[in-house]
């Protein structure tokens, strides 16, 4: 009864003051107990794939495959992967297991798992920091490239990925004490961490994150403070654009520069600055609209779009049940994506909250501008 009552509400048929809060350009997808961060699709089936990163709980799943709106199974599935537990962190090897599953990304027929292996966003459990490949034909894992302490430091959170259009390449931000960018070599399976320290790729400590007109704080008064964040490739892969949570601005480099980088901590001549967007987090430019640059707006439940050739920035849907936008995907029929990780509710910020956290996915035309 209460998940029916659950539903009626997010689906949005209740009047409150008078005003009714559906916004119908968006469509609920699916609802989780869990807290939900990375989602994406794959183009072809249509299969949904999610994660839920270890932060406020011992989360039972960390990736899942989306059956129906309240129906997820654990992927890979009849695997020991999901079966990291907290409490037996003595006991496993981290490598073979999903620890803090931040990002899902699918890059063709493979589901790329991206794991900073670092509970609460804090230390780092050694060994645990990898890209896992799994082949969405089989099902099962292809491949594990780990991540070592030059590329994953203590402090270190790996967040988002993107991947070049001929496969050769992955791109990571880091959104941890020190921001950077990690390039991965997929086919020599090399990695290298540039930009780390840059001003381009680190929080704004002029910059305090607020929900509903108030800062976003922990219990102990520390506000929100995440480096390089969402990252957001151009369809040719000439171009990577990222930007900070606890920052405003956009940035962007073209990636062969990046490739030419030496040292990790080298000084950037290339970079450009594209605008500001104020606090965000997931970024998506979309293969069938190159020019147009989504973006989680953070502050006011709502999702927007920069032109990427006028420069504009404008609303595209504004939504009260957008509680963090957090990450997007894209499916062949011109349906974007869009988690809702509720991220001011959770008892990392709300000491009154319980641990676990329900969430939920949604979706909506890409060709649509609607404000609520």
């Amino acid at each position: 009864m209460m998940l029916i009552l659950y539903v009626f509400l997010l689906t949005g048929f209740i009047s409150v003051n008078g005003h009714d809060q559906q916004n119908s350009e968006l469509e609920l997808v699916a609802i989780f107990d869990h807290q939900v961060t990375g989602v994406s699709v794959h183009p072809a089936s249509g299969r949904i794939f999610v994660n839920f990163p270890r932060w406020t709980e011992d989360s039972p799943v960390s990736v899942a495959e989306v059956l129906t709106y309240n129906t997820s199974k654990p992927f890979p599935p009849n695997s020991r992967w999901n079966s990291w537990r907290n409490t037996r962190k003595n006991e496993l090897d981290p490598s073979k297991y999903f620890i803090c599953v931040q990002s899902v990304v699918v890059f063709k027929d493979s589901l790329y798992v991206l794991d900073p292996a670092a509970p609460a966003t804090s230390f780092i459990v050694k060994g645990g920091a990898k890209l896992v490949e799994i082949d969405l034909i089989t099902n099962e894992v292809k491949r594990v490239i780990l991540f070592n302490e030059e590329i994953a430091p203590q402090g270190s959170y790996l967040n988002d990925i993107r991947f070049s259009p001929d496969g050769k390449y992955a791109y990571i931000t880091d959104s941890g004490a020190t921001g950077a960018i990690v390039l991965v070599d997929l086919n020599k399976e090399t990695t290298k961490r540039v930009l780390h320290g840059h001003p381009i790729t680190q929080a704004d400590p002029d910059i305090t994150i607020e929900y509903n007109g108030k800062p976003v704080r922990q219990p102990d008064g520390r506000s929100i403070e995440m480096s390089a964040d969402g990252i957001a490739l151009s369809v040719d892969g000439c171009t990577l654009y990222w930007q900070a949570v606890q920052g405003k601005t956009l940035y962007s480099i073209s990636t062969s520069f990046l490739h030419s980088i030496d040292s990790d901590r080298e000084i950037p001549s290339q970079f450009a600055i594209i605008g500001e967007n104020g606090p965000a987090d997931g970024l998506w430019i979309s293969q069938k609209e190159p020019n147009l640059l989504y973006v989680t707006s953070i502050q006011d439940n709502s999702i927007k779009i920069r032109n990427l050739l006028t420069n504009t920035y404008e609303i595209k849907l504004m939504d009260k049940r957008l509680r963090w936008p957090d990450t997007f995907s894209e499916d062949k029929h011109g349906y974007i994506y869009v988690t809702t990780s509720h991220i001011p509710e959770s008892a990392m910020f709300n000491k009154s909250a319980p641990a676990q956290l329900r969430t939920e996915l949604w979706k909506f035309k890409s060709n649509t501008i609607s404000h609520h």
